[in-house]
């Protein structure tokens, strides 16, 4: 019989116990390595936090132990670390696999670190990754934080709900997340390896979970939710499972498609799910052909924002990268897999994330499928939040509704764009961004600049569009129904808002 690491409650007990009384936390962390060290870790470049770690004093060589242990992937005596854990001790840390030995002293097998969020400070555990351990990670390799979770943990909506469902949990990062605003939380994962880690790292929490063991919806049978999120095992391929955290087993975008496709036999009316996704692109001018038709297909409201077209060898690049194998057979790997793309007639991978809404009352669903990479314009739960109320006030709200509100502008940026001419500089484009907003960038002339600049609040848009009709000598029945498109627009991104 397999076994897992931190099968011993007591033991993870006092483990947790251990490191917060070493001040093993964001804080303790931070103000041990101080800001220039730490922000070079989070980079990548460890040798500044190795450094600050040795010129610790007494009170913090506990601390520093456990951050060389744990987040530097450093061998250190087993006097050190016993001395640094002394509730638990090092015998106990090699038998719950959290420690090996190595070298003459220990080196941590898991990693466990802080992971602060609004809510609190968390302590997460994982598998250490591939630039922390010589040769390639296990075939059941348990990831960590990385930028993947991070982006759909910020993605995700956090008003309160009542039963939640973490789909691929990994180590527990989205579980620990929703933890502070969901219920009920069921937490899934086809890695044996992975429910473990994620079990200690909701009991090192305090959290209760219900971890189940099965392949996409399988572990919930008919039950349904109020939030689904998932991370899962999205990487196109030819079906082959190396690794668990990447490769789902199934040929190409198929974990993708049969999550988009079952997704929404699992919401409650009223419900929402956000996934990452990838989908194969066989024509970049039709990237969202595939993608299309399989959200279309659920009946749910859809945001679909491709924030990545990657082309076969930058992704290819990426993912073999990042499994710790000898460049030979890293090379070999990446050339059988550009093969496959090849042979599959795949140009590009689209990369993104999508948020569902099933609708509470039958209706025609709203899909908006779009392209957004700008920096800064990343997808937060806000964001999507506030996306859908602006989508649900249009289509409550007629053009006649809008003429009567009084609309205001939000805090934009005018920029324009001119070219030398025999008079001067000529603006030949012009456009308005909110920062931060997802996609909020639209194109405007003369008369939408004058408008969002008359937009204050004060009357109602009728008006405004009268005046301006009247300074260009048009018919402001004729301005309005031009400028209306480009006014729901402004809207539907957050640019305009109603006032009143």
């Amino acid at each position: 019989m397999i076994r897992y690491p931190l099968d011993a409650p007591e033991i993870v007990d006092a483990l947790g116990r251990g490191l917060r009384a070493a001040g093993y936390s964001s804080e303790g962390i931070d103000g041990l390595l101080g800001p220039e060290a730490g922000q070079a870790l989070v980079g990548g470049v460890w040798w500044p936090a190795l450094r600050q770690t040795r010129r610790a004093d007494d009170d913090e060589a506990a601390l520093a132990t456990l951050i060389r242990l744990f987040l530097l992937g450093s061998t250190e005596p087993a006097a050190d670390v016993d001395a640094a854990l002394p509730d638990v001790g090092v015998a106990a840390l090699l038998d719950q696999q959290v420690i090996e030995e190595a070298d003459g002293g220990v080196r941590a097998i898991l990693d466990i670190r802080p992971h602060g969020s609004d809510a609190a400070d968390y302590l997460v555990v994982a598998d250490q990754d591939a630039s922390m351990r010589p040769g390639p990670v296990r075939h059941d390799h348990v990831l960590g934080i990385g930028g993947a979770s991070m982006s759909l943990a910020q993605a995700v909506i956090r008003t309160p709900f009542a039963r939640a469902l973490d789909l691929g949990t990994g180590c527990g990062v989205q579980a620990l997340h929703m933890s502070s605003h969901c219920d009920q939380i069921v937490a899934t994962d086809t890695n044996a390896r992975a429910l473990a880690l994620a079990a200690a790292t909701a009991r090192l929490n305090g959290l209760d979970w219900d971890l189940r063991d099965g392949s996409l919806f399988d572990p919930v049978g008919d039950e349904t939710f109020d939030l689904i999120v998932s991370n899962p095992p999205f990487v196109v391929g030819t079906g082959a499972q190396d690794y668990i955290y990447r490769d789902s087993g199934m040929v190409g975008d198929g974990i993708s498609r049969a999550l988009i496709e079952q997704i929404g036999d699992h919401l409650n009316p009223g419900g929402v799910a956000q996934i990452l996704a990838n989908w194969v692109v066989r024509d970049v001018d039709a990237w969202d052909e595939r993608v299309r038709e399989w959200v279309e297909a659920t009946g749910l409201d859809a945001w679909v924002v491709q924030r990545e077209l990657a082309d076969p060898i930058s992704y290819v690049s990426l993912w073999v990268s990042d499994a710790g194998e000898s460049v030979v057979d890293a090379a070999e790997r990446g050339a059988r897999w550009l093969d496959w793309f090849e042979e599959e007639d795949i140009v590009a991978i689209g990369m993104g994330s999508i948020t569902f809404r099933k609708p509470a009352e039958p209706r025609q669903p709203d899909v908006v499928i779009e392209e957004i990479t700008a920096a800064g314009q990343e997808v937060t739960g806000f964001e999507a939040q506030a996306f859908w109320a602006r989508r649900d006030f249009l289509r409550d709200n007629s053009d006649a509704d809008l003429l009567a509100s009084r609309l205001s502008t939000s805090p934009v940026f005018l920029e324009t764009q001119s070219l030398p001419g025999d008079d001067g500089w000529q603006q030949v484009s012009a456009s308005v961004t909110r920062p931060g907003g997802p996609g909020a960038v639209l194109a405007v002339d003369e008369v939408l600049t004058a408008l969002f600049a008359g937009c204050r609040g004060e009357v109602p848009l009728a008006a405004l569009i009268s005046l301006i009709a009247d300074f260009h000598g048009v018919e402001a029945d004729a301005l309005a129904q031009v400028a209306m498109p480009a006014i729901r627009e402004a809207i539907g991104r957050g640019i305009l808002y109603r006032a009143d």
